[in-house]
């Protein structure tokens, strides 16, 4: 058996400073940047929250290197929480996610109600580095935990008619302050054509680096669609329901001229307001940085171009 003997010049276990600190230390480097007086509340409840998920590594998987936690983590959309990009970090905390159930009907032979920790154990659990592309030009790298969304349709056996999915967000405003606001039709709705929802990426997701879902990035189980803009992925999700129509989603809804039903990532589609040929991944560029150029379908057109075989991804965007 071989003894690994520690080198004079290595710290001592007892010098090691504790993750839970060291991370603290650099919500508190953080907030000074923001110029903030003191951490939230919510940053700091996320940080103690954090639990391991058990996975095994997924050969779908980007080898790029991932965004950083605390940029992941301090850094989102989640307007149920609020529209600035720090407000879901700062409030989030309110969000309880346990007791919690997903509703599963519609379309379906099997429909029932999923207990969380039951969802959490329907199928083995992924640790998938996948690309994230937002509409208003920034991207990340991050490591979701989940499996394939095709294992719950599997389980819940959709019948003939089921054409769509779709995927509602709670929306308690006890909760959820920014859901007081009429930024929205409350609740927030995504949905997907059934082969879009059956494809492998399409991820049903538990966890982020290994851990569970801090709330403001969508605990306790969230969608992400890889090749597809970030709101697309619906988060905190209370009810999935399988449809033959077309589902109304709250973007489209809400400014038809600027979220299409498919939001596939698409760099020679410009959004009205700006465009969509470049992004800048954060944690990495500067805003005085050269950005990336926005890849098709977000770098997965290998994997899910058929899917639109045929289709005018100018008009059907």
């Amino acid at each position: 058996m071989l003894i690994r003997i520690r080198d004079r010049s290595e710290p001592a276990p007892s010098e090691i400073t504790p993750r839970a600190l060291f991370e603290n230390r650099r919500l508190l480097m953080k907030a000074a940047a923001m110029g903030l007086a003191t951490v939230p509340a919510g940053w700091l409840h996320a940080a103690a929250e954090r639990r391991k998920l058990q996975a095994r590594p997924s050969t779908l998987s980007t080898l790029e290197k991932p965004t950083p936690y605390e940029d992941v983590t301090t850094y989102n959309n989640f307007y149920e929480f609020g529209t600035d990009k720090a407000d879901p970090a700062r409030n989030a905390h309110t969000l309880r996610t346990r007791p919690w159930h997903v509703v599963v009907d519609g379309e379906v032979a099997k429909p029932r109600s999923f207990d969380i920790e039951e969802l959490l154990k329907l199928a083995p659990l992924e640790e998938r580095v996948y690309r994230l592309r937002c509409v208003e030009g920034w991207s990340m790298v991050i490591p979701w935990v989940g499996y394939s969304f095709s294992e719950l349709i599997r389980r819940v056996e959709p019948t003939g008619n089921a054409k769509f999915v779709q995927f509602v967000t709670l929306a308690d405003a006890s909760q959820m302050p920014g859901v007081r606001s009429t930024i929205i039709d409350w609740p927030y709705v995504e949905g997907l054509r059934i082969d879009e929802a059956n494809h492998p990426l399409t991820l049903l997701t538990f966890g982020l680096y290994g851990e569970v879902l801090p709330n403001q990035n969508g605990a306790p189980v969230r969608m992400v669609i890889p090749w597809k803009y970030g709101f697309k992925s619906g988060k905190s999700l209370v009810r999935i329901t399988f449809t033959e129509q077309q589902p109304a989603t709250s973007w489209n809804l809400t400014l038809p001229q600027e979220y299409g039903f498919y939001s596939n990532v698409n760099p020679d589609v410009d959004h009205p307001r700006w465009s969509q040929a470049s992004e800048r991944r954060i944690g990495e560029d500067g805003f005085l940085k050269r950005k990336r150029r926005t890849l098709m379908f977000n770098g997965y057109a290998n994997q899910v171009q058929s899917l639109y075989a045929g289709m005018d991804l100018r008009k059907h965007f």
